[in-house]
C-alpha cells in the first residue's frame, strides 16, 4: 500500500472514501461541519436519527454524500472533546483504519489528522496515525498452507493519505510519513520473526535474516559459532545450547554511518528462540508461546532495518545471542558451576533463567570488542516483570540517569512507554551463591522482586559501561501475536541521538 500527506478540502476529494471525526454529543469537528454544510446537512441529519453519537472508536460509512466527489463519507467517533488526547487519537486511527478494510476502498483520505493534540505536531499525528494503520493492516500467515492464503479477505485499499491543515504543515507530515515507514518496516520484520514457531526460526534462521540486512549497503553481518564462542570463554552463553541440536549463534551486526571514531550506541538482544526451560522444564500449560523467548533478538534486527531505511548518520553495533533451551543429556543441571567470558563464575540454580545466561556473555562481548558510548540489552527476562506492571510499559533498569531519561522521553514521544525500576546495590546481596562468583537467581528473598533480581545479575556485566535493560516479557507479544515491540522505542531513541548530534 502506498502512503501520501497533503492538504485538501474534504468535501473536494475524488476518492473511495474520506474519513472525518465526530466528538461525543454528537458535535462534529471541523472537517465533518464542511462535509456538512456541502451536502446540506446529511451529516447533522444522521446524527439526529442517533446513528452516530461520536462515541471513541465508533464508525459509520455514509454512501453517495450530496455535495462530494467521494464514494463514501466514513464518520469516526472521537470521544469526549475535552479528553481527546494520544491514546484517543490511536485508537480513532485504528478504528477508521479497522472499519476501511470492510468498504472495499481502492484509495481513500483521513482528515483525523487534523486533530491538534496538546505538545504534539503534525509529524507526530501523521507518523502515529501511520503506524496504528500498519499495525492494523499486518496480517501473518507465513505458516499457512497455499489455498489457506487464497481463502484469507484481501484487503483493497491501494492509497492511503493523511491530510493536514495547512501548506505549512506538509514538511511535518511528510518527516511524519518518512519516520513511520522506517519504523512500520522494523517493526514488520520483528513481528514476524516473532510469530514464526521454534522449529522453523531457528538461531540459524536468526542469523540468516542478519545477512540478509547486509545484501543492502550500510550493514556488516558477522555470526560467530560455538567454537568461536568456545574460544572466547563463553561459557554462560554455551551452558544454555548445550542441551539443544541446534548449534547456538552470536551474530554481530555494525552500521558505521556515523562520524568516523565515534562510539556507538549498541544493541543487544535476548534470541532464544525456544525456551523449554531446560532441566528445570516449564509446564505445558502455554509453553507453545516460549516461541516468543527471541523477540529481544528480533528487536535488534528490526531496529536496524529501520535504522537503514532512514540511513541515520550514527554509529551502531547490535549482537543478538541465539539459542535453544531444551532438556538433554548434556544439558546443564541445577547446581552446575559455568564460567562466563568476563571470568565471573555462576551457579546455575534454576536452567530456566537462561536469558541472563546469554546476555552475560554477549554484554561483556560487546564492551570489550566496541568499547560503546551507550549499551542498552532488551529481553523477554522475567514474568516477574509482566506481574509488576502488565503488558503497557516495558521495565526499563540502568545504571546511568541520563540514558534513563532519554529512553523515557523517546517511549513517551513514540506511543512505546517504559517504566523505570530501582538498581539499587542492596539487591546485589541476592544473587550471592555458596560456591561461586553468583547464581543466576535469587538465593535469599524467593521470588521477591523478581524482574529487579534479572536486571542485578545483568550489572554485574556492564559495570564499565553507560548501560540500560529493558525487560519486554509483557510487551514483546500480546496472546498469541508478536508486538514488534520495543522497535519504536528504540528508533525513535536514535532519532532524537542522531537531531542531538547534529546540533552539536
Amino acid at each position: 500500500m502506498e502512503y501520501f500527506v497533503k492538504s485538501g478540502n474534504p468535501e473536494k476529494q475524488r476518492v473511495a472514501c474520506v474519513i472525518v471525526g465526530i466528538f461525543e454529543r454528537r458535535s462534529p469537528t471541523t472537517m465533518a461541519e464542511i462535509i456538512d454544510r456541502a451536502s446540506g446537512g446529511a451529516v447533522g441529519s444522521v446524527m439526529r436519527r442517533g446513528d452516530m453519537d461520536g462515541k471513541l472508536g465508533q464508525s459509520l460509512v455514509l454512501h453517495n454524500v450530496p455535495g462530494t466527489f467521494a464514494d463514501r463519507v466514513m464518520l469516526v467517533g472521537l470521544g469526549r472533546e475535552r479528553g481527546f488526547d494520544e491514546a484517543a487519537f490511536r485508537k480513532a486511527i485504528a478504528a477508521s483504519s479497522s472499519a476501511l478494510r470492510n468498504t472495499g476502498s481502492i484509495d481513500a483520505v483521513n482528515f483525523l489528522t487534523h486533530q491538534e493534540i496538546k505538545g504534539r505536531d503534525f509529524r507526530w499525528n501523521v507518523l502515529q496515525a501511520l503506524l496504528a494503520t500498519q499495525a492494523e493492516y499486518y496480517r501473518f500467515d507465513a505458516c499457512r498452507g497455499e489455498q489457506a492464503r487464497e481463502d484469507l479477505p484481501s484487503y483493497k485499499l491501494e492509497r492511503l493519505t493523511f491530510d493536514v491543515p495547512r501548506r505549512s504543515d506538509l514538511p511535518a507530515g511528510e518527516a511524519g510519513m518518512r519516520d513511520a515507514l522506517a519504523i512500520g518496516v522494523g517493526q514488520a520484520l520483528a513481528k514476524d520473526l516473532g510469530n514464526l514457531p521454534g522449529n522453523l526460526c531457528t538461531p540459524t534462521y536468526l542469523a540468516e535474516t542478519a545477512q540478509a540486512l547486509a545484501s543492502r549497503k550500510g550493514v556488516k553481518v558477522r555470526v560467530l559459532e560455538e567454537a568461536d564462542m568456545q574460544q572466547l570463554g563463553m561459557g554462560s552463553l554455551l551452558s544454555v545450547s548445550a542441551g539443544s541440536r541446534q548449534p547456538a549463534k552470536l551474530i554481530v551486526l555494525e552500521y558505521l554511518n556515523g562520524p568516523k571514531g565515534e562510539k556507538p550506541v549498541a544493541l543487544v538482544g535476548k534470541g532464544l528462540t525456544f525456551d523449554a526451560g531446560g532441566i528445570s522444564i516449564k509446564p505445558a500449560a502455554q509453553m507453545d508461546e516460549m516461541k516468543f523467548d527471541m523477540c529481544g533478538g528480533a528487536a535488534v534486527l528490526g531496529t536496524f532495518k529501520a535504522v537503514q531505511e532512514l540511513e541515520l548518520p550514527i554509529n551502531l553495533v547490535g549482537v543478538v545471542a541465539a539459542s535453544e533451551n531444551l532438556p538433554d543429556g548434556q544439558a546443564v543441571k541445577p547446581g552446575d558451576v559455568v564460567t562466563s567470558m568476563a571470568g565471573i563464575t555462576i551457579e546455575v540454580l534454576n536452567t530456566d533463567a537462561e536469558g541472563r545466561l546469554i546476555l552475560a556473555d554477549a554484554l561483556t562481548y560487546v564492551e570489550r570488542e566496541f568499547d560503546p558510548a551507550v549499551c542498552i540489552d532488551m529481553a523477554t527476562l522475567t514474568g516477574a516483570c509482566v506481574v509488576a506492571l502488565g503488558g503497557y510499559p516495558s521495565g526499563l533498569f540502568a545504571n546511568n540517569a541520563g540514558l534513563a531519561r532519554a529512553l523515557t522521553q523517546a517511549g513517551e514521544q513514540i506511543g512505546d512507554r517504559v517504566w523505570e525500576l530501582p538498581l539499587w546495590p542492596e539487591y546485589d546481596d541476592h544473587i550471592k551463591s555458596e560456591c561461586a562468583d553468583i547464581a543466576n537467581i535469587a538465593t535469599k528473598n524467593g521470588r521477591e522482586g523478581g524482574a529487579i533480581i534479572g536486571a542485578t545479575f545483568l550489572h554485574r556485566f556492564t559495570r564499565k559501561m553507560k548501560w540500560a535493560h529493558l525487560d519486554i516479557a509483557g510487551t514483546a507479544w500480546i496472546g498469541k501475536k508478536a508486538t514488534g515491540r520495543p522497535v519504536p522505542l528504540l528508533v525513535q531513541y536514535l532519532l532524537n541521538l542522531a537531531a542531538r548530534q547534529s546540533e552539536d
